[in-house]
């Protein structure tokens, strides 16, 4: 293995990208997307809501951790050099650049392509006098009940404003001339977006045929009508406004008596974190500025001016539209056929070892191998890791099937997935009322890993059929993100699966698996050994090549270790969807390393690790991504393929493939910018995803 001292030396601040300002370089390619002059209008739609909803998230947990940081007087900077207030500030300039980017691109170009396509976004009093009446009795009948009016004044406290609610802060001026502040909170269980020809119709399902839509504002509705919520009083003012708040769950486990109440309870206080930005229009005064500022305890730096509409992560409502002529044409994924009428999957998988590449294969299959063994007599039981369900999950329906039938089911539902909590709480308790042992999770570790295993009764004794996967159980985003499953009864990767589960629902210590790496036991050291092969081939003059594709590269020992594999003569290509801490193509330290990046339609969530050795070639699959938190504080399995067959399609026809993209690919310079590829004269349009969605899948080649 690479010695640790020795990688000592590439522990410089210059040899790394500050993680927090490379996730927004992620963001930034996002935003890129929404500019693409080639995409369609609702798809660059799409990924606006895609990007604030992205940057929400940013702040509530990065950010907000980094504000804790310096509240705690933490003055220590990170590997790449910053300390906590100075990668604030760098944020800060970063995020308020893309602001005004999307500003304009909304005011200049979004709103006036949506009225080119029939589809307007009105102010109320540029409506008809009929819709303006219809509009008036749907705010009367529908918004006003929900609606709060809260005053401020020395009877009154401050109103609390919870995460992410967009509100009006109010002046008004009684008889007596007086003024006070009022807020109104625009309710997020209300469209954001009200179309108008559904209001005028109500019972009208059907489309009009003219692809043309004409929405409102929820809060221009709510705001032409304020008078309503305070007769008798003269409304000086009203402005958006919008805060956000730290939302990073701190649970004490080891002094927890119930995980599952006490997440739930910390869910509660989710809503009442610290401050962490404020959002306002840019037309409000400064007196009312200084009102909210002083209230929420949020410092100038903090605040985001907006030009246009506010939280725009609402947006995905306008893609929801169904105007097919201004989308990307409909995919259907490929389906499994490779089964004849007297088979079933497991004697399938039992032949050979079967590979799932989604969005471009079903999700199917996954479903079907749990509903089949929910419904198969010689089933004796079922196990499963859940880590982002769904809320409308047809496999935890077919797990409670299987345990009303008896079989023995186990599964680990892990309460402690970021923003799913609530989801998975609701299907922990689904589960353990039908019987299934749950488990949920091991104390100080989240499982992350993605595993079921089927035990089955057969002629020749019993026999475990295993899915292992790099994505979720979740038959939601199996069509939106891209990921890798495999099915295999391979006998080796069966029992280390068995064991991994031991370890998860009883108190095993194992640790001597034969196939499988697995954090946070093993998986760095292992890396570490098979990146210190290459380099050994390096350097005995034969070729040595690494091609690793994940979301996410921050472990400082294993970016070290890339360093020395460079230094060594290691080609190395990396393909990372999100973060990247390490500088490529520095000289003298990592002339050999390329990073690219690839932004399309399908969220790239697949991790794959490929090792060339020699040409006795290694490819593994895996949950993890190579950072600390999957490496040390996540149970992570990474598993090798084994079937030859199965092997040559990844190298060939997935990650190879990844290399030749020229249109939806950036690569990474050594200054942590990004530069987008764009295909040479004369030479071919490649779009890897496109490539995908008209290839055949190895199921249909077998």
């Amino acid at each position: 293995m690479l010695n640790t001292e020795d990688l000592q030396k590439y522990l410089e601040p210059n040899n790394f990208i500050n993680r927090d300002l490379s996730w927004l370089e992620f963001n930034k390619r996002v935003l890129e997307e929404a500019l693409d002059p080639n995409l369609p209008l609702l798809d660059k739609i799409k990924f606006i809501s895609i990007f604030f909803t992205n940057l929400d998230e940013f702040y509530m947990i990065r950010v907000s951790g980094l504000k804790e940081q310096i509240r705690a007087n933490i003055i220590t900077s990170t590997i790449d050099g910053l300390t906590p207030y100075e990668c604030l500030r760098e944020i800060d300039i970063e995020v308020k650049k893309m602001l005004s980017i999307i500003d304009d691109l909304w005011n200049k170009t979004i709103l006036p392509d949506l009225a080119k396509n029939k589809i307007n976004l009105c102010k109320v009093d540029e409506l008809t006098k009929s819709e303006q009446k219809a509009l008036s009795e749907y705010f009367h009948n529908e918004i006003y009940p929900v609606l709060t009016p809260l005053a401020f004044d020395p009877g009154r406290p401050f109103p609390y404003i919870s995460n992410l609610s967009l509100s009006f802060a109010i002046l008004i001026s009684n008889s007596k001339k007086e003024k006070h502040f009022a807020r109104v909170k625009i309710p997020s269980i209300l469209p954001r977006l009200l179309r108008v020809d559904k209001i005028l119709n109500p019972n009208n399902n059907k489309s009009n045929g003219s692809h043309s839509a004409k929405f409102v504002w929820l809060d221009d509705l709510i705001k032409q009508n304020l008078c309503f919520l305070f007769p008798g009083v003269i409304i000086e003012q009203a402005h958006q406004f919008r805060i956000t708040r730290n939302t990073d769950l701190s649970i004490q486990e080891d002094e927890a008596d119930d995980l599952l109440e006490v997440i739930e309870e910390n869910i509660k206080q989710r809503k009442f974190g610290s401050d962490v930005r404020l959002e306002v229009e840019k037309s409000i005064p400064d007196f009312m500025l200084e009102t909210l500022m002083d209230n929420l305890r949020i410092k100038p730096s903090d605040i985001h001016i907006i030009q246009g509409p506010t939280a725009l992560s609402n947006l995905m409502e306008l893609y929801s539209l169904p105007f097919h002529h201004l989308k990307e044409t409909p995919y259907q994924p490929k389906l499994f056929t490779n089964i004849d009428e007297n088979e079933t999957i497991f004697s399938v998988i039992k032949k050979r070892d079967v590979l799932l590449h989604h969005p471009y294969d079903s999700f199917a299959p996954v479903i079907d191998f749990i509903k089949e063994a929910s419904q198969d007599p010689d089933v004796l039981a079922i196990k499963q890791t859940l880590y982002r369900v769904g809320p409308d999950s047809p496999i935890v329906k077919y797990l409670i099937e299987a345990a009303e039938r008896r079989k023995q089911v186990a599964v680990l539902v892990e309460l402690k997935a970021r923003f799913d909590e609530e989801n998975n709480i609701f299907w922990a308790r689904e589960l353990e009322k039908a019987g299934v042992h749950v488990v949920y999770g091991l104390v100080g570790l989240k499982t992350h890993a993605k595993m079921t295993m089927v035990v089955r009764k057969e002629s020749e004794g019993v026999k475990r059929y295993v899915h292992l996967a790099t994505g979720n159980y979740n038959s939601s985003t199996a069509k939106l993100y891209t990921d890798l499953g495999l099915f295999t009864s391979n006998k080796l990767i069966c029992e280390d699966v068995s064991g991994i589960f031991n370890y998860l629902t009883g108190y095993s210590e194992k640790n001597d698996y034969k196939k499988l790496y697995v954090s946070p036991l093993n998986t760095r050291n292992i890396f570490l050994e098979l990146i210190n092969r290459e380099i050994k081939h390096a350097k005995k003059g034969k070729k040595a090549h690494l091609i690793f594709k994940f979301n996410s590269l921050v472990d400082n020992t294993l970016i070290a270790a890339l360093y020395e594999a460079s230094g060594s003569g290691v080609k190395i290509e990396l393909i990372v969807r999100g973060i990247c801490c390490l500088r490529p193509q520095v000289k003298g330290l990592s002339e050999n390393i390329n990073v690219r990046s690839i932004i399309g339609r399908f969220l790239e969530h697949s991790r794959i690790y490929y090792f060339y050795n020699g040409g006795n070639e290694e490819v593994y699959l895996s949950s993890a991504d190579l950072m600390p938190r999957n490496l040390d504080r996540r149970v992570e399995v990474t598993f090798p393929i084994e079937d030859q067959s199965v092997k040559n399609y990844i190298i060939k026809n997935i990650v190879e493939v990844f290399l030749i993209d020229n249109t939806k690919s950036r690569v990474l310079n050594s200054d942590g910018n990004y530069e987008r590829l764009s295909p040479e004269k004369n030479e071919e349009e490649i779009s890897v995803q496109e490539l995908f969605m008209k290839s055949e899948s190895y199921n249909i080649q077998k």
